[in-house]
């Protein structure tokens, strides 16, 4: 059964002196405010459609590592995921590097890197974004 997943963004005036907020239906955290001045010069208070992007990433990846990991036998005990997902102003989103460490008793560091390899072909954020360059640093703790 297909699942649905909804986030509203309301924007007020224009994109260079305009602003909004984006709000999660499955979330009672509030809204987030975004801006172009966050998007294009970056910020540590105001979220990007990038960051919500690396978001996604990040926690897909990770899920799609876990099961392919525990389908060769050596479940983790943890995955962390940083996704850094890069913008241009005036070209678009240009890539998104995936960093995983995680801990896998049993596991070689070759055979981790061939599996954390496919986890990053078979995520579906991964083939939703196939039109950029993604790129994996993966290690074992």
């Amino acid at each position: 059964m297909p699942v649905t997943s909804e986030a509203t963004t309301t924007w007020n005036g224009s994109l260079m002196e305009g602003s909004g907020n984006v709000a999660f239906s499955s979330s009672n955290l509030g809204t987030f405010p975004i801006n172009w001045k966050a998007r294009s010069e970056g910020s540590d208070t105001t979220t990007t459609p990038e960051e919500l992007i690396a978001a996604a990433h990040s926690s897909c990846f990770s899920m799609a590592l876990s099961n392919a990991l525990a389908d060769n036998g050596t479940p983790p005990e943890r995955v962390n995921t940083t996704a850094s997902v890069t913008f241009k102003p005036g070209v678009g989103i240009t890539g998104s590097h995936l960093n995983v460490n995680a801990s896998v008793p049993g596991l070689t560091p070759e055979k981790f890197q061939e599996i954390a390899e496919g986890a990053k072909t078979g995520c579906p954020v991964s083939q939703a974004l196939a039109g950029i360059d993604i790129t994996l640093e993966a290690t074992l703790a």
